[in-house]
């Protein structure tokens, strides 16, 4: 099993979802307003009432086959929109 660790900001979260389910993602968990210190040096702080500038990170956890289509379906969106995205080994307890 694997899991995919997704970072955007917070506009494109609906985009991304969107593509999730499309490329046959069996699920997501999503975690709002995250904030933190990234590659620039600054750390993103989400502005209190209207959410800009703040980051959502999305959890997949799937089979290894289905991998492919899903990192086909996000990457245009991270390299378009910015965002990052990590794959590592799950297992379940």
């Amino acid at each position: 099993m694997k899991r995919l660790d997704l970072i955007v900001a917070e506009p494109e979260l609906e985009r991304l979802c969107g593509a999730l389910r499309q490329a046959g993602a069996p699920g997501y968990s999503v975690m709002r307003h995250v904030t933190g210190l990234g590659h620039g040096g600054t750390v993103s702080e989400g502005m209190d009432f209207s959410g800009f500038g703040a980051n959502a990170h999305v959890i997949v956890f799937c089979e290894a086959q289905q991998l492919e289509s899903i990192a086909l379906a996000v990457r245009p969106l991270l390299s378009h929109y910015g965002g990052v995205g990590f794959v590592a080994d799950a297992e379940p307890l």
